[in-house]
């Protein structure tokens, strides 16, 4: 058994692929196992709680079987390749309802697909009738079919999540108020590591625009204020929520910036101030504070869930 299956089948469903509809670049890769193998079955099989579910297939037609009586299910369970040679000679199989009845599996040898992670999510499997072996070349030309198809597993992801980063982009342009001089407009998941995506790109922006780098810093250290505020209070840290952040230039060159996520917001005139009292020795209201003094203006709306930063330096930008 998967020492950590909860966490395997989270990931396997993160990749939202099972019951999908075939698609060329497994099928093809199905077609290869099965020529290169001289096999006259060759599956990619994903394993989720209770079935293994094909998601490509050559020479079967069934489009699953029950998870306890799959060769896939031990096939997951260790890194390398899982071979049994004659199905008839191993306990764990000779009474197996895909041996004893169709499609007659005498041989198997199925490669698992990892994730970035290492999470096993199925196989990539060849079948024959008959007891047998492959040969050296054979099992490596595997292996790369493996690679592949976990290549094309996490190019469907990304995507996948690509269409959903469009769908929220193509949803802020009612939330955020229109400019032609807008310059980002960005989706992320509510996860701190996406924030330096974010802060790149405004520096280059700034940078490019011929900002001194001490005020681009600043503008940099307000907008990841903003955004860890937003994921860790707007969205609880959890990566399924999405926060919204656009950055826009005005005619005379004022950088503003537009955070909102999807929390309960907050009262912003409860904030604390931070330099005040016993609130020294609180970590609340830090942010909030912070951002108000690195940049020229400050506005919170739709009960704090939205803020909008502005600065502008005099020069060439």
């Amino acid at each position: 058994m998967i020492a950590n299956e909860a966490g395997r089948l989270k990931a396997l469903h993160a990749y939202h692929i099972l019951d999908t509809d075939p698609e060329q670049a497994f099928d093809d890769l199905t077609l290869l196992a099965s020529q290169v193998c001289g096999t006259p079955i060759a599956l990619i099989t994903l394993v989720d709680e209770n079935r293994q579910w094909f998601k490509s297939k050559v020479g079967i037609d069934v489009k699953e079987t029950a998870r306890n009586i799959s060769f896939c299910s031990h096939a997951i369970e260790q890194p390398g390749l899982f071979v049994v040679t004659d199905t008839l000679t191993d306990g764990r199989f000779r009474d197996n309802p895909m041996v004893v009845n169709d499609p007659h599996i005498r041989f198997y040898a199925g490669a698992p697909l990892l994730t970035r992670d290492g999470d096993p999510l199925g196989t990539i499997c060849v079948v024959d009738n008959r007891p047998r072996t492959l040969t050296a070349g054979q099992e490596e030309a595997l292996k790369a079919l493996r690679r592949q198809a976990e290549s094309q597993l996490e190019l469907r992801r990304k995507l996948d999540e690509l269409r959903v980063a469009i769908d929220g982009l193509e949803k802020l342009g009612g939330l955020l108020p229109y400019c032609s001089t807008c310059a980002l407009n960005i989706t992320i998941p509510a996860d701190p590591a996406a924030m330096t995506t974010v802060g790149e790109g405004v520096t280059e922006l700034l940078t490019n625009k011929g900002w001194p780098e001490d005020e681009v810093m600043k503008v940099e250290l307000a907008l990841q204020e903003g955004l860890a505020n937003a994921i860790r209070h707007g969205c609880k840290n959890d990566p399924t929520k999405k926060v919204q952040c656009s950055v826009t230039f005005d005619t005379a060159g004022e950088v503003v910036i537009v955070i909102r996520d999807p929390g309960p917001g907050f009262n912003v005139e409860a904030v604390p101030n931070p330099l005040v009292g016993d609130n020294v020795l609180k970590a609340s209201g830090r942010g909030v504070f912070l951002i108000n003094e690195l940049m020229d203006t400050v506005e919170f709306s739709e009960e704090g869930r939205r803020v909008m930063m502005r600065k502008r330096i005099d020069g060439p930008a």
